[in-house]
Protein backbone atom coordinates (compact mmCIF):
# COMPACT_ATOMS: atom_id res chain seq x y z
CA UNK A 1 0.00 0.00 0.00
CA UNK A 2 1.21 3.89 -0.76
CA UNK A 3 1.43 6.08 2.02
CA UNK A 4 -1.88 7.99 0.60
CA UNK A 5 -4.01 4.16 0.90
CA UNK A 6 -2.65 3.53 4.42
CA UNK A 7 -3.81 7.21 5.21
CA UNK A 8 -7.48 6.54 3.43
CA UNK A 9 -7.35 3.61 5.42
CA UNK A 10 -7.21 5.03 8.86
CA UNK A 11 -9.49 7.72 7.80
CA UNK A 12 -11.93 5.47 6.85
CA UNK A 13 -11.24 3.47 10.15
CA UNK A 14 -11.64 6.82 12.23
CA UNK A 15 -14.97 7.31 10.70
CA UNK A 16 -16.36 4.68 11.51
CA UNK A 17 -16.41 5.42 14.44
CA UNK A 18 -17.49 8.71 14.67
CA UNK A 19 -21.66 8.96 14.83
CA UNK A 20 -24.16 11.79 13.82
CA UNK A 21 -27.66 11.66 15.36
CA UNK A 22 -30.85 11.86 12.81
CA UNK A 23 -34.23 11.60 13.38
CA UNK A 24 -34.14 7.67 13.24
CA UNK A 25 -30.79 7.33 15.24
CA UNK A 26 -27.52 7.91 13.87
CA UNK A 27 -25.20 7.10 10.80
CA UNK A 28 -21.60 7.12 10.33
CA UNK A 29 -19.33 9.74 7.28
CA UNK A 30 -17.93 6.24 5.98
CA UNK A 31 -18.79 7.25 2.76
CA UNK A 32 -16.73 10.86 2.86
CA UNK A 33 -13.69 8.12 3.70
CA UNK A 34 -14.43 5.48 1.40
CA UNK A 35 -14.16 7.56 -1.94
CA UNK A 36 -10.87 8.76 -1.61
CA UNK A 37 -10.16 4.87 -0.29
CA UNK A 38 -12.16 3.72 -3.84
CA UNK A 39 -9.54 5.62 -5.64
CA UNK A 40 -6.17 5.05 -3.96
CA UNK A 41 -5.81 1.09 -3.83
CA UNK A 42 -6.47 -0.97 -7.11
CA UNK A 43 -10.47 -2.39 -7.55
CA UNK A 44 -9.75 -6.00 -6.25
CA UNK A 45 -8.23 -4.69 -3.02
CA UNK A 46 -11.39 -2.42 -2.06
CA UNK A 47 -13.32 -4.38 -0.30
CA UNK A 48 -10.39 -6.41 1.67
CA UNK A 49 -9.37 -2.70 2.87
CA UNK A 50 -12.84 -1.87 3.49
CA UNK A 51 -13.52 -4.89 5.68
CA UNK A 52 -9.81 -4.13 7.19
CA UNK A 53 -11.31 -0.63 8.32
CA UNK A 54 -13.98 -2.35 9.87
CA UNK A 55 -11.90 -5.02 12.06
CA UNK A 56 -9.24 -2.27 12.81
CA UNK A 57 -12.08 0.16 14.26
CA UNK A 58 -13.32 -2.90 16.72
CA UNK A 59 -9.20 -2.84 18.10
CA UNK A 60 -9.90 0.09 20.62
CA UNK A 61 -13.07 -1.82 22.15
CA UNK A 62 -10.98 -4.78 22.44
CA UNK A 63 -7.94 -3.84 24.18
CA UNK A 64 -10.15 -1.70 26.79
CA UNK A 65 -12.23 -4.96 27.21
CA UNK A 66 -15.33 -3.06 25.94
CA UNK A 67 -15.89 -5.29 22.81
CA UNK A 68 -15.29 -9.53 22.13
CA UNK A 69 -13.18 -10.65 19.71
CA UNK A 70 -16.14 -12.76 18.62
CA UNK A 71 -17.78 -9.80 17.32
CA UNK A 72 -14.88 -9.72 14.75
CA UNK A 73 -16.30 -11.81 11.99
CA UNK A 74 -19.76 -9.41 12.47
CA UNK A 75 -17.50 -6.14 11.19
CA UNK A 76 -16.50 -8.43 7.51
CA UNK A 77 -20.21 -8.11 6.29
CA UNK A 78 -20.13 -4.22 6.35
CA UNK A 79 -18.09 -4.48 3.61
CA UNK A 80 -20.38 -5.04 1.13
CA UNK A 81 -21.36 -1.80 0.01
CA UNK A 82 -17.70 -1.51 -1.52
CA UNK A 83 -18.17 -4.58 -3.85
CA UNK A 84 -20.53 -3.06 -6.08
CA UNK A 85 -18.32 0.11 -7.54
CA UNK A 86 -15.21 -2.28 -7.15
CA UNK A 87 -17.00 -4.94 -9.55
CA UNK A 88 -17.40 -2.60 -11.83
CA UNK A 89 -13.87 -0.84 -12.01
CA UNK A 90 -12.52 -4.52 -12.41
CA UNK A 91 -15.15 -5.64 -14.80
CA UNK A 92 -14.13 -2.28 -16.95
CA UNK A 93 -10.71 -2.87 -16.49
CA UNK A 94 -10.40 1.00 -15.73
CA UNK A 95 -8.45 2.94 -13.10
CA UNK A 96 -10.65 4.70 -11.06
CA UNK A 97 -8.72 7.64 -11.70
CA UNK A 98 -9.07 7.66 -15.88
CA UNK A 99 -12.34 6.77 -15.57
CA UNK A 100 -15.23 8.41 -17.11
CA UNK A 101 -18.11 10.43 -15.32
CA UNK A 102 -20.79 7.56 -16.74
CA UNK A 103 -18.34 5.15 -15.55
CA UNK A 104 -18.03 6.64 -11.91
CA UNK A 105 -22.23 7.22 -11.98
CA UNK A 106 -22.31 3.39 -12.93
CA UNK A 107 -20.24 2.31 -10.07
CA UNK A 108 -21.99 5.01 -7.80
CA UNK A 109 -25.36 2.76 -8.94
CA UNK A 110 -24.01 0.09 -8.37
CA UNK A 111 -23.26 0.87 -5.04
CA UNK A 112 -26.79 1.81 -4.10
CA UNK A 113 -28.25 -1.43 -5.93
CA UNK A 114 -25.56 -3.55 -3.40
CA UNK A 115 -27.01 -1.34 -0.50
CA UNK A 116 -30.83 -2.24 -1.45
CA UNK A 117 -30.07 -5.91 -2.20
CA UNK A 118 -28.84 -6.10 1.33
CA UNK A 119 -31.66 -3.68 2.91
CA UNK A 120 -34.12 -6.21 0.86
CA UNK A 121 -32.58 -9.15 2.26
CA UNK A 122 -32.73 -8.17 5.94
CA UNK A 123 -35.80 -6.16 6.24
CA UNK A 124 -37.56 -8.65 8.31
CA UNK A 125 -34.86 -9.43 10.25
CA UNK A 126 -36.58 -8.19 13.66
CA UNK A 127 -39.32 -11.14 13.26
CA UNK A 128 -36.93 -13.42 14.75
CA UNK A 129 -37.66 -12.05 17.77
CA UNK A 130 -41.17 -12.44 16.93
CA UNK A 131 -42.96 -15.64 18.62
CA UNK A 132 -43.12 -18.32 15.84
CA UNK A 133 -46.55 -18.58 17.07
CA UNK A 134 -48.03 -15.03 16.33
CA UNK A 135 -45.93 -15.05 12.68
CA UNK A 136 -47.55 -18.42 11.38
CA UNK A 137 -51.39 -17.85 12.75
CA UNK A 138 -53.57 -18.76 10.11
CA UNK A 139 -55.96 -16.28 11.22
CA UNK A 140 -56.46 -12.21 11.95
CA UNK A 141 -53.94 -11.09 14.62
CA UNK A 142 -55.62 -9.26 17.71
CA UNK A 143 -55.13 -6.19 18.60
CA UNK A 144 -52.19 -7.39 21.53
CA UNK A 145 -50.50 -9.30 18.74
CA UNK A 146 -50.47 -7.01 16.02
CA UNK A 147 -48.17 -4.62 18.24
CA UNK A 148 -46.34 -7.26 19.42
CA UNK A 149 -45.46 -7.96 14.85
CA UNK A 150 -44.96 -3.98 14.61
CA UNK A 151 -42.34 -4.19 16.85
CA UNK A 152 -39.96 -6.29 14.59
CA UNK A 153 -39.09 -3.01 12.73
CA UNK A 154 -37.43 -1.54 15.88
CA UNK A 155 -36.13 -4.74 16.50
CA UNK A 156 -34.51 -5.39 13.30
CA UNK A 157 -32.58 -1.88 13.64
CA UNK A 158 -31.47 -2.81 17.13
CA UNK A 159 -29.94 -6.36 16.56
CA UNK A 160 -28.41 -4.17 13.04
CA UNK A 161 -27.13 -1.46 15.08
CA UNK A 162 -25.44 -3.99 17.47
CA UNK A 163 -23.74 -5.55 14.41
CA UNK A 164 -22.37 -1.86 13.35
CA UNK A 165 -20.95 -0.40 11.02
CA UNK A 166 -22.80 -0.50 7.22
CA UNK A 167 -25.23 -2.54 8.81
CA UNK A 168 -26.53 0.84 11.04
CA UNK A 169 -27.24 2.53 7.64
CA UNK A 170 -29.42 -0.71 6.33
CA UNK A 171 -31.02 -0.75 10.20
CA UNK A 172 -32.47 3.00 9.29
CA UNK A 173 -34.16 1.47 6.24
CA UNK A 174 -35.15 -1.73 7.95
CA UNK A 175 -36.56 0.75 10.77
CA UNK A 176 -39.04 2.69 8.41
CA UNK A 177 -40.12 -0.15 5.70
CA UNK A 178 -43.79 0.09 7.54
CA UNK A 179 -43.66 4.02 7.10
CA UNK A 180 -47.00 4.90 4.96
CA UNK A 181 -46.89 7.31 2.38
CA UNK A 182 -49.71 9.75 4.16
CA UNK A 183 -48.20 9.16 7.39
CA UNK A 184 -50.18 6.30 8.88
CA UNK A 185 -47.82 3.57 9.23
CA UNK A 186 -45.18 2.57 12.05
CA UNK A 187 -43.05 3.03 13.88
CA UNK A 188 -42.43 6.83 13.62
CA UNK A 189 -45.36 7.76 11.23
CA UNK A 190 -43.01 9.42 8.70
CA UNK A 191 -44.85 10.44 5.44
CA UNK A 192 -43.61 11.17 1.75
CA UNK A 193 -40.18 11.84 1.19
CA UNK A 194 -39.50 11.65 5.04
CA UNK A 195 -39.29 7.74 4.31
CA UNK A 196 -36.10 6.51 3.02
CA UNK A 197 -36.22 5.77 -1.00
CA UNK A 198 -34.94 2.60 -0.29
CA UNK A 199 -37.79 1.45 2.62
CA UNK A 200 -40.24 2.84 0.45
CA UNK A 201 -39.36 0.91 -2.50
CA UNK A 202 -39.11 -2.34 -0.25
CA UNK A 203 -42.68 -1.63 1.27
CA UNK A 204 -43.71 -1.55 -2.26
CA UNK A 205 -42.04 -4.91 -3.28
CA UNK A 206 -42.98 -6.62 -0.29
CA UNK A 207 -46.49 -6.45 -0.37
CA UNK A 208 -45.94 -7.44 -3.73
CA UNK A 209 -44.31 -10.43 -3.18
CA UNK A 210 -46.99 -11.18 0.06
CA UNK A 211 -49.99 -10.89 -2.32
CA UNK A 212 -49.00 -13.04 -5.04
CA UNK A 213 -47.67 -15.76 -2.74
CA UNK A 214 -49.45 -18.51 -0.33
CA UNK A 215 -50.30 -17.05 3.20
CA UNK A 216 -50.95 -19.41 6.13
CA UNK A 217 -54.05 -16.94 5.87
CA UNK A 218 -55.32 -16.95 2.18
CA UNK A 219 -53.73 -18.08 -1.42
CA UNK A 220 -52.09 -15.88 -3.30
CA UNK A 221 -54.39 -13.47 -5.62
CA UNK A 222 -54.00 -13.26 -8.87
CA UNK A 223 -52.23 -10.87 -11.07
CA UNK A 224 -54.90 -8.78 -11.95
CA UNK A 225 -56.19 -8.43 -8.34
CA UNK A 226 -52.77 -7.80 -6.84
CA UNK A 227 -52.30 -5.24 -9.24
CA UNK A 228 -54.97 -3.10 -8.58
CA UNK A 229 -54.97 -3.58 -5.07
CA UNK A 230 -51.55 -2.06 -5.12
CA UNK A 231 -52.63 0.89 -7.65
CA UNK A 232 -55.59 1.71 -5.53
CA UNK A 233 -53.19 2.20 -2.38
CA UNK A 234 -50.64 4.78 -4.32
CA UNK A 235 -50.21 8.05 -2.48
CA UNK A 236 -52.14 6.49 0.74
CA UNK A 237 -49.88 3.82 1.53
CA UNK A 238 -47.32 3.81 -1.23
CA UNK A 239 -45.36 6.18 -2.74
CA UNK A 240 -47.07 6.56 -6.06
CA UNK A 241 -44.36 6.93 -8.63
CA UNK A 242 -42.73 3.64 -6.99
CA UNK A 243 -46.07 1.82 -7.58
CA UNK A 244 -45.92 3.47 -10.84
CA UNK A 245 -42.29 1.90 -11.53
CA UNK A 246 -43.06 -1.61 -10.31
CA UNK A 247 -46.31 -2.19 -12.38
CA UNK A 248 -45.15 -1.14 -15.21
CA UNK A 249 -41.82 -3.95 -14.10
CA UNK A 250 -44.60 -6.68 -13.73
CA UNK A 251 -46.87 -5.90 -16.31
CA UNK A 252 -43.42 -6.65 -18.36
CA UNK A 253 -43.26 -9.97 -16.88
CA UNK A 254 -46.84 -11.11 -16.42
CA UNK A 255 -49.05 -9.03 -18.58
CA UNK A 256 -50.45 -12.41 -20.30
CA UNK A 257 -51.26 -13.92 -16.47
CA UNK A 258 -54.63 -15.23 -16.71
CA UNK A 259 -57.21 -12.61 -15.48
CA UNK A 260 -59.21 -14.75 -12.96
CA UNK A 261 -59.74 -13.17 -10.46
CA UNK A 262 -58.68 -14.31 -6.41
CA UNK A 263 -61.14 -13.02 -3.93
CA UNK A 264 -58.59 -10.29 -1.21
CA UNK A 265 -58.64 -11.82 2.23
CA UNK A 266 -56.77 -10.37 4.72
CA UNK A 267 -54.13 -7.61 4.56
CA UNK A 268 -50.73 -7.91 2.08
Amino acid sequence: MTTFAIVCLLVLTLSIKVQFETPLGFTVPTQLAFIPLLFAVSPAVVPIAVALAFLLAQVPGLIRGTSRASRLVLQVPNAWFAIGPATVFAIAEVNPHHATVALLIIAFAAQCVVDFVVAALLHDVGKIVIPKEIINKPGKLDPEEWEIVKTHTVEGQRMLDQVGGFMREVGLIVRSHHERWDGGGYPDGLAGEQIPLEARIIACCDTWNAMRTDRPYRKALAYDVASAELTSNAGTQFDPSIVDILIGIVEAEEGSAPATATPIAGAA
